[in-house]
């Protein structure tokens, strides 16, 4: 098989790690390597910061129409290559090829159509007090933020996250599992041939202790959104909180599912162990205790 040369996204370009350091990805099918990707770290977050906040100023303050037309403009290329980003999930990550056709890219898809549609209808309360005032809330895009997804639902969990953030009007660097970089890489040419403008998204490939704690550690960087087990959401954490940082943590959990003693046993059955066992287990709200 030949191997991808798997690139950073920068400033609206793909462009290759400062360090010129490639990692082996591997089909864990066929245990093939299949592509190499960017070993980035804290220099590569730097100058995808450099690129965002430069950006900052006209995608926050552009209309809510322009940015929905990008959005929505992304939501239908992801549809017209469904087939293109399915297989590349096939292969980053096993998963069965009708599974990431018919959830997986199907929903990174509706992601960006759901917070493109959103923004343009977005309303407000007020409430007037006694003394003659009005309260009300504004509300405005943070800036720079940064967004960290796992390897379960690579392309699915990346756009949950981007997609509010550049709906908002934030910039975004952003780190995908480098188990499962191939999606986000596919990703990053589809943002380009929507006209997403330059250093609005930016996408930097590596391992987490590199380039996941370059992000969250950057001084600049505003807010952090990570999905991911409990041990590092709570590290992520520690570092964050005291800069205080906003935070979004998605993390492990031991959801319990409740079985009742009128069910109907066959379709119990047959309802938990898809619970449990969906995507091989690998879903954050899968069930993994159950309450009989």
């Amino acid at each position: 098989m030949s191997t991808k040369t798997i690139h950073n996204y920068i400033n609206g370009e793909l462009v290759a790690p400062i360090s010129n350091q490639y990692m082996d990805v591997i089909n864990p099918a066929t245990a093939e390597i299949y592509a190499q990707l960017a070993d980035s770290n804290e220099q590569d977050v730097e100058l995808a910061y450099q690129a965002a906040v430069n950006a900052f100023p006209s995608w926050s303050t552009c209309t809510t129409e322009k940015r929905s037309q990008i959005l929505l403009k992304i939501a239908d290329l992801i549809l017209i290559n469904l087939d293109k980003l399915a297989l590349a999930e096939s292969i980053d990550n096993g998963k069965p090829l009708q599974l990431a056709k018919t959830v997986d890219i199907p929903r990174a898809a509706a992601n960006f159509h759901f917070f493109g549609t959103a923004i343009l209808h977005f309303s407000s309360e007020s409430h007037f007090m006694e003394e003659g005032a009005i309260n009300y809330t504004l509300r405005l895009p943070l800036g720079v933020v940064g967004c960290i997804s796992p390897w379960n639902l690579p392309l699915y969990l990346f756009t949950w996250k981007i997609a509010p953030a550049l709906a908002a009007g934030n910039c975004v660097v952003a780190k995908p599992s480098e188990i499962t970089p191939m999606t986000a890489f596919l990703l990053a040419e589809i943002c380009i041939e929507a006209g997403l403008p330059k250093g609005v998204l930016n996408i930097v490939h590596g391992y987490g202790n590199k380039v996941g704690n370059a992000i969250v550690s950057h001084p600049k960087i505003t807010a952090i959104s990570f999905t991911g087990g409990t041990q590092t959401g709570a590290a992520i954490a520690k570092i964050a909180a005291p800069m205080f940082k906003k935070l979004s943590l998605e993390l492990g959990g031991k959801n319990p599912t409740i079985i009742f003693a009128d069910c109907d046993y066959e379709k119990m059955i047959t309802t938990v162990m898809r619970s449990a066992f969906s995507n091989q287990g690998q879903i954050c709200l899968c069930g993994s205790r159950i309450f009989y």
